[in-house]
């Protein structure tokens, strides 16, 4: 397939294709730049800071109090999470995000004065251990309020582009702070540096406050604990799985958070061993500088990309399975070599620190936010504040415990040589097991997107059937609505027929009037078992009189199928008229079915007065029971005047009998039926009760284009109800020939049968690569609609020669008209999805897709992103997304789905493209809607287009009035020789708009 190409793709300005370059889109650029700016400010601050109270630390200290550090910093901490959650609830989010910042800063600074202040040595000893403490607070904090904004101001999806960006301003911290620090200390004390660094973070709070002012629409007005009664019933609803998914997250979170501490302290450890106070500081702001600079390229270019290539829980899984395994692996294989034994584990641990940062800073901070966004919105920011924020500090308190202990151990116990070693060993088991969780999210992430969602379906496969039959029997004993209960008869009949008598029957005498009668139709239905006799038999001991005919009715007819001994002659005294006519009418099909030749003529009798009596109720019980006399050909001689009966209920009584009685000669009554609302569902159940013999017709009826488009969508729907191996067969067959809104039809239809448990194997008769070439076809065709939509935009360009109003007019109906199919290809799209995987989560996603509501569409593209497992996918999203036509066909020309064409930008050639891409859609016709192809033809009028005679004629004897209409209408403007010799031919057309317009045409000629 060709494409033309509109130099939409070459002639990008330079904004567009930086933004292309670092995977940002137009809308998302305000937002990512000021977040990137507020975090880039405050980082390097912190940044500053944390390195010079490190070198005074370490200069006091040592490496070997760093524990007490980690053990103090997760009591301070988890109090700074809590009070952050706290104030959440008392204050709306904004105040509170946007006044911590410098609330944590405001501490820092006093500190620092007041140690410059002092001359005292002890005091000025506690005052480092705090600033140091207090540093790492103001980073759990920054980044936890970080991580909330960023959930706050972007959806699931835009946060996966976005975020990266905008924790790259870390990594330009690194890269300022680094290559500034050695000159900053060169000039200022470290004092001083630490408070330049707290100007510097609260100039950062400024920028948080103008980005939260600008969209403060996308932050709560009210404090988190105002939630409304349905939002806490929605909760309530996902207490379990939400539960279990924080938990997990909670673990990871911690986990991480050990294995870095682990790193770090092994890192500082050596560095202490082998610098001195200015020199560490100067190699930590080199070391961070040029770790920055990798970081940034990685972040900018690589992170968002590979986030939506791989996902967010593979690009996550890369720090475990790097720092955890590949380099500690490697360190032990270099220090075997003695050339470079003695500082292989000091270069070891730069390394490994040096991958730590990177790929923490980078892939694992672009997925965190990603990782809260299955959470309800109300609850978001207060779960992420706990789970993020305490993870990292009850985690930093526990990692100092751990490393006391693994200390006073190995120097107790093991000797120098082999001490460095325990701590690569507890960094190995920590990334084991922070693999195992992050592979228990991934399976959980999805699930409670779609519980989020509030979306799914339940089918009978889920159920299972003793717990299921023992709640039907809870249900229908226990007081409730009569409703209800008549359902779960209904279900438990579709779970499982055979087995309904067994739980139906032992309860008929409990039940009401309405539900034995229902009970009693489910048992027949399931076949007249004499072991269900005594249940049965006590309903019909008392008077008919009394007694609930229709329940009569169906017990009289249980006993007599089900006791082959039974005494006929008690049937014939309920042919008398004083007994009910449904009872009459069961007992004489009874009697046809079963009597003596004596019992047959008084049973016909009986017949022939119920169903040419006057009342409609006689004559619709006697078509009702006439469906058990299966060889009196007297009776059916008035099957034609019942088939005209004024009353609807005898018409739809006499459908069921023709399906019952297999009255070959009346099906196709069955199939005229289908065309009127009022008969159509009784039509449906009797087509499906004939099974593969209605197959034929059905299809014949289905494929019939000339044919009303309601009655094709019930015929298929018809066959997939019937849902035997030759009705599937026939559906998948169709499938791959038809296009349209029929492929749509058997499409619902086959996700019907596969919602039963029993045809979940048939449903797998087309493979996925079949299925996957169904999807190439539909992605090639909307290529077509876009290329179409791409090529009508030249007509803004061309000289007003060629132009005038009606045809831009034309031109935008057109076009809207191409969306309008668009629409329907993607609903085909998803429904092919449904053949592919879990019907549940493609439904909620589908949902999710077709709401108005931006954050929903991001949801259901996330529960498609890690449903899917398509080489399609990537292309498959985009085209979902809300894009414009112009990226769309750009991203399925990237994919090879189709061929580019460059070209010249001339008036002329504009001209033949518009008409090239015209033809090229008529030629599809079929595939397009009736409506879409009447605006072709209308515009190929305005513009003076030649369309072939072939595609001409072919439009001409298209099912739909007004695609003919304008095709006529064409033709009278483009040839009037020729339509002047087809409109004999025409003028009986059925159509009244077509024929007024030929009888018009045919005047005008005559004038």
């Amino acid at each position: 397939m060709e494409l033309k190409n509109h130099g939409f793709s070459s002639n990008r300005g330079l904004l567009a294709r930086m933004l292309q370059w670092v995977n940002l889109r137009p809308e998302e650029v305000e937002r990512t730049w000021m977040m990137f700016a507020f975090y880039t400010t405050v980082a390097v601050g912190l940044r500053w800071a944390e390195d010079s109270t490190v070198a005074l630390f370490l200069d006091q200290y040592g490496a070997g109090q760093l524990p007490w550090v980690y053990i103090a910093s997760a009591v301070l901490g988890a109090g700074l999470v809590g009070l952050f959650s706290w104030l959440q609830r008392i204050f709306p989010l904004r105040w509170v995000i946007v006044a911590i910042v410098p609330c944590m800063i405001v501490p820092l600074f006093l500190l620092v004065l007041w140690r410059w202040g002092i001359n005292i040595p002890a005091i000025a000893m506690v005052i480092i251990f705090i600033l140091r403490l207090w540093v790492d607070a103001c980073y759990v904090v920054n980044d936890l309020n970080t991580s909330i904004v960023a959930n706050q101001l972007f959806n699931i999806r835009e946060i996966k582009r976005t975020y990266p960006l905008v924790s790259s301003g870390l990594l330009v911290a690194d890269v300022i702070s680094g290559f500034s620090l050695p000159a900053l200390v060169k000039v200022m004390t470290l004092n001083q540096v630490i408070i330049l660094a707290c100007l510097v973070v609260l100039c950062g709070s400024g920028i948080l406050f103008l980005l939260t002012y600008k969209y403060r629409g996308a932050f709560p007005s009210t404090p988190q604990r105002d939630i409304s009664e349905e939002q806490g019933s929605r909760h309530r609803r996902l207490q379990t799985p939400l539960k279990r998914y924080v938990w997990y997250l909670f673990i990871f979170v911690a986990l991480l958070q050990v294995m870095g501490l682990l790193i770090d302290f092994q890192y500082l450890r050596e560095l202490n061993a082998n610098f001195g106070n200015q020199d560490l500081a100067s190699f930590l702001g080199l070391f961070g500088g040029i770790v920055g600079v990798c970081e940034l390229f990685t972040q900018w270019f690589v992170s968002s990309r590979l986030i939506e290539k791989i996902g967010v829980f593979s690009t996550a899984a890369l720090l475990p399975i790097t720092v955890g395994f590949l380099l500690p692996s490697a360190i032990a294989l270099l220090s075997f070599f003695p050339a470079i034994q003695e500082k292989t584990v000091f270069w070891g641990l730069v390394s490994l620190k040096f991958c730590d940062e990177l790929l923490r800073y980078t892939f694992v901070i672009s997925s965190g936010p990603v990782l809260y966004q299955p959470i309800p919105e109300e609850i978001r920011s207060w779960i992420q504040t706990l789970s993020g924020g305490t993870a990292e500090a009850i985690s930093s308190g526990l990692t100092g415990v751990v490393i006391f202990s693994t200390l006073w151990f190995v120097e107790q116990y093991l000797p120098t040589s082999l001490q460095k070693w325990v701590f690569v060993g507890e960094t190995v088991i920590i990334a084991a097991t922070c693999l195992k969780v992050i592979w228990n999210l991934r399976s959980r992430y999805v699930d409670l997107l779609v519980l989020s969602a509030e979306r799914g379906e339940v089918s009978a496969a889920t159920v299972g059937l003793r717990v299921f039959q023992q709640g039907v029997v809870k249900a229908l004993v226990e007081t409730g609505n009569t409703a209800d209960k008549s359902a779960c008869v209904e279900l438990l009949a579709q779970i499982d027929l055979q087995g309904a008598a067994q739980v139906l029957a032992p309860l008929l005498p409990q039940l009401a009037p309405d539900l034995q009668a229902k009970s009693l139709e489910v048992m027949l239905l399931a076949g007249a078992n004499p072991a269900y006799l005594r249940a049965v038999s006590p309903l019909l001991e008392q008077s008919p009189a009394t007694f609930n005919p229709e329940v009569f009715a169906l017990a009289l007819r249980y006993v007599s199928l089900a006791d082959v001994n039974a005494d006929l002659s008690l049937l014939e005294r309920y042919l008398h008229p004083q007994h009910h006519s449904l009872i009459r009418a069961t007992a004489a099909a009874l009697l046809l079915r079963q009597g003596t030749t004596i019992q047959i003529a008084a049973a016909t009798n009986t017949m022939q007065q119920m169903l040419t009596h006057s009342q409609e109720r006689e004559r619709i019980n006697a078509v009702k029971a006439f469906r058990e006399s299966l060889d009196l050909q007297e009776l059916r001689v008035y099957i034609p005047s019942l088939l005209t009966d004024k009353s609807l209920q005898v018409r739809c009584a006499v459908l069921e009998m023709i399906a019952a009685t297999r009255l070959e000669q009346y099906y196709s009554i069955l199939l005229a039926a289908l065309s009127y609302k009022s008969t159509r569902t009784t039509a449906i159940l009797s087509l499906v009760r004939l099974e593969n013999n209605a197959l034929p017709l059905l299809l014949q009826l289905a494929t019939n284009i000339y044919k009303p488009e309601v009655v094709r969508m019930h015929a298929w729907r018809t066959i997939a109800l019937i849902g035997t191996i030759e009705a599937q067969e026939s559906l998948w067959v169709n499938l791959e020939t038809s296009w349209g809104s029929t492929r749509e039809y058997i499409l619902r239809s086959l996700i019907k049968i596969g919602q039963q448990s029993e045809n979940q194997n048939v449903v797998l008769m087309l493979d996925e690569s079949r299925i996957e070439a169904l999807i190439k076809e539909e992605l090639q065709f909307l290529g077509e609609i876009y290329a179409g939509y791409v090529d009508l935009e030249l007509i803004n360009s061309l000289d007003n020669h060629h132009t005038n109003e009606r045809l831009i007019s034309i031109g935008e109906l057109l076009q809207t008209a191409l969306l309008e199919v668009e629409i329907d290809v993607k609903d085909r799209l998803l429904l092919l999805l449904k053949l592919l995987y879990s019907p549940a989560k493609i439904q909620a996603a589908t949902l999710d897709i077709q709401s108005e509501s931006v954050l929903s569409l991001a949801r259901g593209l996330e529960i498609l992103d890690h449903t899917v497992k398509l080489a399609s996918k990537s292309v498959l999203l985009h085209i979902l997304d809300r894009r414009p036509p112009q990226e769309k066909l750009q991203r399925l020309i990237e994919h090879g789905i189709l061929e580019q064409e460059t070209m010249a930008g001339n008036n002329k050639q504009e001209l033949t493209i518009i008409a090239n891409r015209l033809r090229k859609l008529i030629s599809i016709g079929n595939l397009l809607s009736d409506w879409c192809l009447a605006c072709c033809f209308h515009f190929a009028q305005a513009a003076h287009i030649r369309v072939s005679s072939d595609q001409i004629l072919v439009t001409l004897r298209h099912p739909t009035g007004f695609v003919r209409e304008a095709t006529i209408s064409y033709l009278s403007v483009v040839s009037g020789r020729v339509i002047q010799e087809i409109l004999p031919y025409l003028k009986t057309d059925p159509h009244p708009l077509v024929a007024a317009q030929v009888q018009e045409l045919m005047k005008k000629s005559v004038r």
